[in-house]
């Protein structure tokens, strides 16, 4: 009862997933990223056991379609699961159990995947994949917005809408940008207005957070007043 878009980006090594659907919290459930392994979204009778699996089958090697198998291997509700995964070498493979709501259907590529069941039918994939390759000169999780956006265009979740979510991740083991639209009439528009805050608020600051790079992060209280001031931010920590 969902679509998604994952993908790679070589250049910074971020994995990223873009998700909607017509149900509650979508992203509570369906996507996972594991950074410099890979990105999962596990979707339709959604088993969230299949995505970590998955991650633990990149981690040690195995390709992306192998590492699908031996997750679903064991799984007897994997007629009515969808999944779909990307790697940090930029392959990707999916599975459509024969048993889930049409529409539905899946379109790995190379370096991202698409994948959606209860669709309103085969376009919505077909253009959220056309909307991503000709978002090249877009950053990842604007890139990814737009094609979601074109999705929905095409008719998206035949029930119509609820839930929306993007994940991001570079080289910590959390995600850079973390954004749920749990519950509203117009969940990508929404997410749309999310992701722009982020950009404003959010992304600027991450190079000064606590990161493997620096386990503390900008604890330097000065330089904290002092962006603080410029910003009108009348703020001072106790001395």
């Amino acid at each position: 009862m969902t679509w998604s878009i994952l993908a790679h980006d070589p250049a910074t090594g971020a994995f990223a997933v873009a998700v909607a659907t017509c149900n509650f919290a979508v992203g509570a459930s369906c996507p996972f990223l594991r950074a410099g392994v890979g990105a999962v979204s596990t979707q339709s009778f959604t088993n969230r056991y299949l995505a970590p699996a998955i991650l633990d089958g990149l981690e040690r090697g195995l390709a992306p379609a192998d590492a699908i198998e031996g997750a679903l291997a064991g799984d007897r509700g994997r007629g009515i699961r969808q999944v779909h995964v990307v790697d940090r070498h930029g392959r990707s493979a999916a599975w459509t159990g024969g048993n889930c709501v049409e529409w539905c259907g899946d379109s790995p590529e190379e370096g991202f995947s698409v994948a959606g069941n209860m669709l309103a039918g085969p376009a919505v994939v077909e253009e959220t994949v056309a909307a991503f390759r000709a978002g090249a000169h877009l950053p990842l999780p604007e890139r990814l917005m737009a094609a979601m956006e074109a999705g929905e265009a095409a008719g998206g979740d035949r029930r119509g809408r609820q839930s929306a979510a993007m994940l991001m991740t570079t080289v910590e083991d959390f995600p850079d940008l973390n954004l749920r639209v749990d519950d509203h009439q117009e969940p990508l528009p929404e997410l749309r207005r999310l992701l722009g805050l982020w950009r404003d608020v959010r992304a600027p600051f991450l190079q000064d957070a606590p990161r493997k790079a620096d386990p503390s992060g900008l604890c330097d209280i000065d330089l904290i007043e002092a962006g603080w001031k410029a910003r009108g931010v009348p703020l001072r920590f106790r001395r």
